[in-house]
């Protein structure tokens, strides 16, 4: 009798384990990597505790160099988090306020003299997004602030809609540029990656030497590497592990108030009274008391989720050097399914 009770808890035992094992975030990172729908590094945190932190696949594949935890990804729109958190820290000093029309700092066209900073933060300015427009090896952003010249109006009455604008995020990081007296490049360096020792991110510009940098492909393992040089709305290399820094940053209050944080993961009313889901450069749901903000990026062969759960300390960040091979949703979907 006894020998077949321990039969039977050994038995228990494995299948424990079994389904355990089925459920950890590794199995799935690595079900994504084995049919090639993930090349990169990922970093899943659960309840302050990390449960999965992985590279898999190449940097290079031409040359056959494998992707390491200190691989530094494009991370394309995952920059306007930081951009948005640099006009923050002006606020905080005094230098500018959320409602300042953003052409007392630079020349816009006169069509848009009227949009605020907080507009552009929340995409509900109504300037007219580039990127589907218009683009070009090495597009830098005075080149789109002189397009917005050759245009006659907004898209829409401000704040009468959400409509994501990559443009907004170049207006402001001029704005950053003129306030604080600096380059883009050096505010973020100066302010948060240094500071937070962000070891493997960089804001790239010409000259910028990324040792550990991968390129981009598509799904096919073509090149497709990033080509141009704006910033604001894009331009940051990283890593898993030092945008984990910075949400760490954010949790813990290190360079944005509290004051400023909320605000930061708050939607926001439009003018018809509907609520936008987008605060200061974060995706915001609360669903059943539970807030999570989120925020992707994809340019040429790059592709970013950064998702965070407010409530717990968790997070999921993903970078990819092949976009079109990479279902982020269903990769969150998944990836929360063992976390929650």
């Amino acid at each position: 009798m006894k020998t077949l009770l321990w039969k039977i808890l050994i038995c228990l035992s494995l299948i424990m384990q079994l389904v355990s094992c089925q459920k950890h975030p590794r199995d799935v990172v690595s079900k994504y990597y084995s049919k090639g729908e993930f090349n990169g590094s990922v970093l899943i945190v659960n309840n302050g505790r990390i449960v999965c932190d992985t590279a898999l696949g190449f940097r290079n594949f031409e040359k056959g160099l494998k992707t390491d935890k200190n691989t530094s990804f494009y991370i394309a729109s995952l920059s306007k988090p930081f951009t948005a958190a640099a006009i923050i820290m002006l606020e905080q000093k005094g230098l500018l306020k959320f409602d300042d029309k953003a052409s007392r700092f630079i020349t816009l066209p006169e069509y848009a003299r009227n949009i605020t900073i907080r507009q552009l933060l929340h995409h509900t300015s109504g300037i007219r997004d580039y990127e589907n427009l218009f683009s070009k090896r090495g597009l830098t952003n005075q080149e789109v602030i002189n397009w917005l010249f050759d245009l006659k109006n907004l898209d829409f009455v401000p704040d009468s809609k959400f409509k994501y604008s990559n443009t907004g995020y170049i207006v402001l990081s001029l704005i950053i540029e003129k306030v604080s007296g600096r380059s883009y490049s050096t505010f973020i360096n100066e302010q948060i990656i240094t500071p937070l020792k962000m070891n493997n991110t960089y804001v790239y510009e010409p000259g910028t030497v990324i040792h550990n940098r991968a390129l981009g492909y598509n799904e096919q393992k073509q090149p497709d590497d990033y080509s141009i040089l704006t910033t604001g709305d894009g331009g940051i290399y990283s890593t898993p592990e030092d945008l984990y820094k910075f949400d760490q940053a954010l949790r813990n209050n290190s360079f944005i108030n509290k004051e400023n944080i909320s605000m930061m993961y708050s939607p926001f009313q439009l003018s018809d009274g509907q609520i936008s889901n987008y605060g200061f450069a974060w995706y915001i749901e609360n669903k059943n008391g539970e807030k999570s903000a989120m925020h992707t990026g994809g340019l040429d062969g790059f592709k970013a989720l950064f998702w965070r759960d407010l409530e717990h300390n968790s997070c999921i960040i993903a970078l990819t050097n092949q976009r079109d091979a990479f279902p982020p949703h269903h990769f969150l979907h998944d990836i929360k399914k063992t976390i929650q």
